[in-house]
C-alpha cells in the first residue's frame, strides 16, 4: 500500500517496510501470546479482537502453523495456540515465515541470495555497500529480539492521558 504525503510543493511516496500480511501475523501472534496458557483462541475471536480480515488471517495462520509457531485444535473448545513460549519466538525468522526474505537487496539476503542482474562487481558495488551496514544492524535487531521482549516493552510504556482518558498522539 502506497500513501502519498504532500508537504508543500514536494510530493513523497511513503511505503511501509513490512507487508500487511506481516503486520497481521505479528498482531495474531501477540494476541496468542497474551491468551491464557492452554486455552486456544478461535479465529473468530482473533479477527474481532485484532480487527483482522478472516480470509486473510486464515492463510496467515496456515503459514505460521507450517513454520512451527502455532498449533490448532478443532472442535468447540478448539482454536489456535503458540507452540513456543514468546521468549523463544524471534521477530526476524517469524517475518520470514510469512513474507520470505527481508533483505532490501537480493545480494544481501542470507536466505535467498541472488546476485543483482545489473551488478558488474559485487565487491565494489556502491549500492550494496550503502545498504550492507544498515541492513546488518537492522537484521541483528530482528534476529535477536523476541516477542516477549517486545511485549514487555509495550506493557512498560506509559501512554499520555488527559483527565484519565487516552490523549491523542501526534506522529
Amino acid at each position: 500500500m502506497t500513501k502519498i504525503l504532500k508537504s508543500g510543493p514536494i510530493t513523497t511516496n511513503s511505503i511501509d517496510m513490512i507487508s500487511q500480511r506481516a503486520r497481521y501475523a505479528f498482531k495474531a501472534v501477540v494476541a496468542l501470546a497474551r491468551a491464557k496458557p492452554g486455552v486456544g483462541l478461535q479465529i473468530r475471536e482473533l479477527c474481532e479482537q485484532e480487527k483482522l480480515p478472516r480470509k486473510f488471517l486464515e492463510q496467515i495462520l496456515l503459514m505460521l502453523k507450517a513454520a512451527g509457531y502455532i498449533s490448532s485444535r478443532r472442535g468447540r473448545d478448539g482454536g489456535y495456540e503458540l507452540l513456543k513460549p514468546a521468549d523463544l519466538i524471534y521477530i526476524g525468522p517469524m517475518l520470514r515465515a510469512v513474507d520470505g526474505p527481508i533483505a532490501p537487496l537480493s545480494c544481501l539476503s542470507r536466505t535467498a541470495y541472488r546476485r543483482c542482474a545489473d551488478c558488474k562487481d559485487e565487491t565494489h558495488c556502491e549500492l550494496r555497500i550503502a545498504f550492507a551496514q544498515a541492513y546488518s544492524v537492522y537484521l541483528a535487531a530482528l534476529e535477536n529480539t523476541s516477542l516477549a521482549q517486545i511485549m514487555r516493552q509495550s506493557d512498560a510504556i506509559e501512554l499520555p492521558t488527559v483527565d484519565g482518558l487516552l490523549a491523542p498522539t501526534t506522529a
